[in-house]
């Protein structure tokens, strides 16, 4: 065959792939961008090529199409919030992930990167007795302990009248909280005096996360990285070399764990490492692959997540200082002194505190977008049918930025909350930072009681400073799994004002 009729031969296979995606296809009905409906490298352009920024492509074709679109050849994305609950529906109905959207984490055999539903379930089951309420709660001392480290710091850093990145402190306090959950003993983040040594960690959460588009579109690339001999690897990647250093070490830890070790966490079941070793699973369920992947996905999403949204929200906190000190007013009711410890429950019942966390899970929240696919069943939305094995997605900005249901959605404002309560209305129904349904984010309870009592100690017992942090340094540009700014990460840095626990009151 000729160079000549091969290139018309892919030339009319193109042609006739876009003829029936734009004209024939089973979502050929659903409004969409005639680039984005027939080719995905519209979408590689803008995440890949831009770095993140097809999230705000996605914007552009609600406002011109409407609340169903088809934002690429295969996936529908709605913005209406009446729609949050089909996609994202419970047990008694299968939602598979979508095989694309998973290997953005290129960790395969970690539940998150599950595909199958019922696989899923079983892969969560022996996990979910971890994380529910009672065991966070049971867990309070070890992070109570761990917010006493961070208070050390701020305590130093008032006493040395220097400046202290808080944004790597909270990855300090968050990565030692979720590796002693994780092992029994922490990583030891918060114990190095040199805060800025810890600036390693969160560059590798960043590494982490900031590879996920490449990866989804290209998943043979982490695979092909997995296989390299380190030395070549720190060649081509350098600070990917890292992570997966990082993970090897995981899997090191994960073998070398005993298994009736008394300082694991635990819960009548025994440690979490017994329930993911137990013998009544399958040798592939206990295999070292699995717990490596799973512990590197734990400690990635229980770390950097959290630690976001403490950064945002005492960003904001230390903006608006009326906002502190009517926050520090209602602490004292549970805290009648700066060095009180209160139990998460008790903090959970404050109004203020709790609307300022609302407000900061709402506005901090990630922006990816977790495709869904009903295998058995077709999804019906106004007057168009989405057939089975579609993958349907929408993202969680969109709700929480809804100016019908938040108005002045992008200002920080507590209150809202307050005023939606006496009004009777329940606007947390329209709070999803964790997602809902079968997939709802295992680590939600850990993530509040992380936020409730970090905040509380803060805001109680120290007056604190912006320095250096300007509004640029907060905003969200790009979207990494996480909110990103232009460049690199979210960054606060503060000075130490006052002591509260040795300033008159």
């Amino acid at each position: 065959m000729s160079l000549t009729m091969l290139s018309l031969l892919i030339v009319s296979y193109y042609i006739l792939r876009s003829v029936y995606r734009l004209h024939f296809h089973p979502l050929s009905k659903i409004p969409g961008p005639p680039l984005a409906v027939v080719t995905r490298f519209h979408e590689f352009y803008y995440d890949v090529v831009k770095g993140g920024k097809f999230f705000w492509e996605v914007e552009k074709m609600h406002k011109k199409y409407g609340p169903i679109v088809r934002i690429n050849p295969r996936e529908v994305h709605i913005i209406d919030p009446a729609m949050y609950d089909e996609i994202y529906a419970g047990n008694s109905r299968k939602r598979n992930k979508d095989s694309v959207f998973v290997s953005s984490f290129a960790s395969p055999f970690s539940a998150i990167a599950t595909i199958d539903h019922d696989l899923h379930r079983a892969r969560r089951g022996p996990l979910n007795p971890f994380f529910s309420k009672k065991a966070v709660m049971d867990l309070s001392a070890v992070i109570l302990e761990k917010v006493k480290r961070l208070s050390w710091h701020l305590e130093r850093a008032h006493a040395d009248g220097a400046i202290i990145a808080l944004h790597t402190a909270f990855v300090g306090l968050t990565g030692d909280i979720i590796t002693h959950y994780l092992y029994g003993q922490d990583n030891g983040y918060l114990s190095d005096p040199d805060l800025t040594k810890r600036n390693l960690v969160w560059e590798l959460m960043f590494e982490g996360t900031s590879s996920c588009h490449l990866f989804r579109f290209l998943p043979f690339i982490p695979r092909m990285i997995k296989a390299l001999p380190a030395r070549w690897m720190r060649l081509v990647r350098p600070k990917l070399a890292q992570v997966y250093a990082m993970h090897e070490q995981i899997a090191q830890q994960s073998q070398e764990v005993p298994l009736n070790n008394d300082n694991h966490i635990s819960t009548a079941g025994g440690s979490i490492y017994q329930a993911l070793t137990d013998p009544s699973l399958s040798p592939a369920e206990r295999s070292l692959a699995r717990l490596r992947d799973e512990s590197f996905i734990v400690l990635i999403a229980g770390t950097e997540t959290t630690a976001a949204t403490l950064t945002f929200a005492t960003y904001h906190l230390l903006r608006n200082r009326s906002m502190f000190l009517q926050l520090r007013e209602e602490l004292k009711q549970v805290m009648p002194t700066p060095k009180s410890e209160p139990r998460w429950s008790q903090l959970e019942q404050l109004p203020y505190l709790t609307a300022i966390i609302n407000e900061a899970l709402r506005l901090s929240a990630t922006p990816m977008r977790p495709a869904r696919v009903a295998p058995c069943e077709s999804l019906h939305y106004k007057q168009y049918t989405i057939p089975p094995g579609t993958p349907i997605s929408t993202i969680s900005y969109f709700i929480h930025r809804n100016p019908q249901i938040f108005p002045d959605p992008h200002a920080f404002r507590p209150e809202r909350w307050l005023e939606a309560a006496e009004r009777g209305e329940n606007l947390a129904r329209y709070l999803v930072p964790f997602a809902r349904g079968s997939r709802i984010c295992i680590g939600m309870n850990l993530a509040y009681a992380e936020l409730y009592m970090t905040i509380a100690s803060i805001v109680r017992r120290f007056d604190l400073e912006l320095c250096g942090t300007h509004p640029e340094d907060m905003q969200f540009v790009r979207e990494k799994i996480l909110q990103r700014p232009d460049k690199g990460v979210w960054t606060l840095k503060a000075r130490v004002a006052a002591v509260a626990a040795v300033a008159a009151e």
